[in-house]
């Protein structure tokens, strides 16, 4: 056994390196907040073969591919539904789309054979010693491990006790974006069909999950908001506010808003910490460089969890070292892929002219194939390295 480590968040980082770690010979826990998988969700991208090549490695881009979505082609409307711009599938899919849910899915029956799932709890005090981390958990078991791993997203609870106050670390890019399911109104074409006011877009899509059902999608600009994170009447009520006598079928999407129970509701922002690491306690994916929306937050987290895994393992009990690497390597990449969260909210929701500039570009197919090139590009920006990660016989689903 090469050591305990408590990985905190079961969505895509911390399965991904719960896969790792825990055939390679580590005792794994991972513990999660959310009393089982997170089945619903958005579409998830990977782009590229760097971000192929990971999922290969790690045993799971077959499953993956028999659930994958296609691709979800996006097209902008007016008021009356006249078309102004349509996207292809692989601009917001890249070369693999699959339902957030069902990545966590394959992901956690790749891993859960090696790893301790716990559900339904949280770390709520952690204590970094020289021989290991004391961690006390909600339901108020205490346990030690040798390392703690925080891949628990945006508003990491890890970062938090580890690192400090969340304000530290985050920076509000200018929008909110919120999605929620509702019932399925119409018939609707594959991906989704959205509608721009200045400073806002709201859009609707078919659930691929349950025909009966459609996903709802907006964004607005706004400067930073006082709400509680939880508070979710207090959110339903920003959103009908920022939306307020935008046409089309806003409406039908805003009454909708208010039966639905799985509403997702955050700021457009990024997560800066300068180090990644201290003592025996790390960040990944989200929680250390994320992005709300348009970072590459999906592609850049398995290569994190990879080469987080790869050090560790190379490291022979030297976390230290095998954190310094680990974020020597990623972070340049990382941060990179950051910068797509800064332009998203702009480029889905701009002014006025900033909407027929977009609509005109991307119209000209010689523009579109250039903008998909630059995307591919930002998934090359790292060297994959080649760690010897054995595997134990029999794991994975």
């Amino acid at each position: 056994m090469r050591g305990s480590v408590l990985i905190s968040g079961a969505s895509v980082a911390g399965p991904a390196l719960a896969c790792w770690l825990g055939r390679c010979g580590f005792e794994v826990t991972v513990v999660e907040i959310a009393p089982a998988l997170r089945s619903g969700g958005a579409a998830v991208d990977f782009r590229g073969d760097l971000h192929l090549t990971v999922l290969e490695r790690m045993g799971v881009l077959a499953d993956l591919r028999k659930v994958q979505t296609g691709g979800s082609p996006m097209t902008f409307v007016d008021e009356r539904e006249r078309p102004l711009l349509e996207l292809p599938a692989e601009f917001a899919g890249g070369a693999l789309e699959v339902l957030r849910g069902d990545l966590a899915r394959v992901l956690h029956a790749h891993s859960a054979d090696v790893a301790e799932y716990v559900f339904g709890d949280r770390v709520v005090d952690l204590r970094d010693t020289p021989d290991g981390v004391e961690a006390t958990f909600a339901s108020g078991a205490q346990r030690s491990f040798d390392l703690v791993i925080g891949a628990d997203g945006v508003h990491s609870g890890i970062r938090r006790l580890a690192f400090g106050p969340e304000e530290r670390f985050i920076s509000h890019l200018g929008y909110y974006v919120a999605t929620w399911d509702l019932p399925r109104y119409r018939d609707l074409p594959p991906g989704s069909v959205g509608h721009n006011q200045p400073g806002r877009f709201i859009s609707v899509g078919a659930d691929r999950r349950d025909p009966e059902r459609a996903g709802a999608f907006a964004i607005f600009k706004s400067p930073q908001l006082d709400y509680g994170r939880h508070d979710v009447g207090r959110q339903r009520a920003l959103i009908a506010q920022a939306f307020a006598g935008v046409g089309w079928e806003a409406p039908r999407l805003l009454a909708g808003l208010e039966s639905a129970d799985d509403l997702f509701f955050d700021s457009i922002n990024r997560v800066d910490v300068e180090s990644w690491s201290r003592g025996r306690i790390a960040l990944l994916g989200d929680a250390a460089c994320g992005a709300t929306l348009g970072g590459m937050g999906t592609g850049a987290a398995v290569i994190a969890a990879y080469v987080l895994a790869g050090e560790l393992v190379a490291a022979n009990g030297d976390h230290r070292a095998a954190f310094a690497r680990y974020e020597a390597k990623v972070r340049p990449y990382a941060q990179a892929c950051q910068g797509g969260g800064e332009r998203t909210g702009k480029f889905l929701a701009p002014g006025r002219f900033g909407a027929r500039a977009r609509n005109v570009m991307l119209g000209n197919g010689f523009l579109l194939r250039q903008m998909l090139k630059m995307g591919e590009g930002l998934s090359t920006g790292i060297e994959l390295p080649d760690y010897d990660l054995t595997f134990v016989t029999g794991s994975g689903a």
